[in-house]
């Protein structure tokens, strides 16, 4: 049924595919080109929002990349919501695709833009009308909503040419971006914020004043050494890895191993899992709106009972005086990283049948077997399922615990960019190598 959305996909725009290899420097170029537009586009202001605006997704901005006040506000929020009801829809064999596939994969990378559309405006309009976006003057109304799905819609497109033209993924670049800049700015910066003026808002500079004009706070550079804590731990847990025995079929005592990463799946769950509660906070205020609050009522741009309230990150105080919440919000969370783990490993094509083939075709076998597909796919059946649930359920509860110290840039963005950060250093490195040694590209199999 699907496939009849295919002449749909023929009018919305598309970037183009290279048709060659793109070299390493002509990637690094566009990489940085789109950087660059990413951060423009962030200090774009919209036209008629009303100063009275509030930031209801505030503890899950660094995850959507999005610059509140500005044309990018919905960040890859519509990106990432797009996925989920893709994965969801493949997963449970509601769609049927095969990824494997060349025609299949275009079809779902269709759909899922076209779903990335449909999402951003209707995220815009739910924000805008609802009242989370308002508009200065009712009349500014159209304007603001074109602004925002304009922003929303440049995402989608500046995500597709990091794709297919640069390194690693927008969704990923912009995280890491967004994430860096906050950490940036609230560690060093030494202009006074508009609540206490004279007083610098960056933390140290801030712990530095409190030296010379009164006692000093320590407590100020909590959320600095949060941050290096969480980073420390995601490098560590980065660099787990189980190892499979490989040799190459084609060079006598050529032997190697296969890594296998402890976090299989890389943070894509934390980010869908994210996505998965800011639609609970969309739609809580969409029903209340339309005098139906079955998810729970917002005020003030913050939830105040139901599941939206449950379903809203805690802080550290709410251990104290909330701790049914702070148990409930963990339990979902991780719950939710382990399934979105499990179909991101199955729809992304890094499943033991996948990873067989490609082993297989590469020449590989295992020492002192013969080379055979179903070998390897039933070793790695051992394996890939296992630490697929447990990196899962590790990134998940890393995420929940690094949001409750209150890190700078936020606990699950400072992982989300570690691990963004730990495997484009991987990739640029790859892609350097394999310049320099063309011969790699072809036992690696690019």
């Amino acid at each position: 049924m699907i496939e009849k959305l295919e002449p749909i996909f023929s009018l919305i725009p598309q970037v183009k595919s290279p048709s060659y290899r793109v070299p390493f420097r002509e990637k690094l170029k566009w990489t940085g080109v789109i950087l660059i537009l990413y951060f423009i586009l962030g200090i774009i202001s919209l036209y008629g929002l009303s100063p009275l605006a509030v930031d209801q997704f505030a503890q899950l901005r660094a995850v959507f990349a999005g610059s509140f006040g500005s044309i990018i506000t919905l960040g890859i929020g519509p990106i990432v919501s797009a996925s989920i009801i893709l994965q969801l829809l493949v997963g449970g064999k509601i769609i049927k695709l095969d990824l494997s596939q060349p025609r299949d994969k275009v079809i779902f990378q269709g759909t899922q833009k076209l779903l990335a559309i449909i999402f951003t405006i209707f995220e815009a309009t739910v924000l805008v009308l609802s009242g989370a976006l308002p508009p200065s003057d009712p009349a500014l109304t159209g304007i603001l909503l074109l602004q925002i799905i304009i922003g929303g819609t440049l995402i989608i497109f500046l995500d597709e040419v990091v794709s297919k033209w640069g390194f690693g993924s927008g969704v990923g670049l912009f995280i890491a971006a967004g994430v860096a800049q906050t950490i940036i700015v609230g560690t060093f910066n030494p202009l006074s914020s508009p609540t206490s003026p004279g007083v610098p808002s960056g933390a140290i500079p801030h712990f530095l004043y409190t030296l010379t004009t009164s006692s000093p706070d320590i407590s100020l550079l909590l959320p600095v050494f949060a941050v290096i804590a969480v980073f420390l731990v995601v490098v560590y847990a980065e660099s787990m890895r189980v190892e499979i025995p490989v040799s190459y079929g084609g060079v006598k005592g050529a032997r190697g191993k296969y890594p296998l990463k402890f976090i299989y799946a890389s943070n894509m769950p934390v980010i869908l899992t994210s996505a998965l509660l800011l639609n609970v906070q969309l739609f809580a205020t969409m029903f209340q709106k339309l005098g139906f609050p079955i998810l729970g009522t917002i005020s003030n741009g913050k939830a105040v009972s139901g599941l939206a309230l449950l379903l809203t990150t805690p802080n550290f105080s709410s251990i104290f005086t909330n701790p049914l919440q702070v148990i409930f919000f963990g339990t979902v969370f991780v719950a939710s990283c382990v399934l979105f783990a499990w179909l991101w490993v199955e729809l992304s094509g890094i499943g033991p049948k996948e990873v067989s083939k490609k082993l297989y075709q590469m020449g590989m076998q295992m020492p002192g077997f013969r080379s055979s597909r179903g070998h390897f796919e039933r070793v790695l059946k051992k394996y890939i399922p296992a630490i697929t649930i447990l990196g899962g359920a590790f990134v998940g509860f890393l995420a929940f615990g690094a949001d409750l110290t209150g890190a700078l840039g936020g606990g699950t963005g400072v992982l989300l960019t570690v691990g963004i950060v730990y495997r484009l250093y991987e990739e640029l490195a790859q892609e350097q190598l394999m310049d320099m040694h063309p011969m790699l590209r072809k036992f690696l199999g690019d």
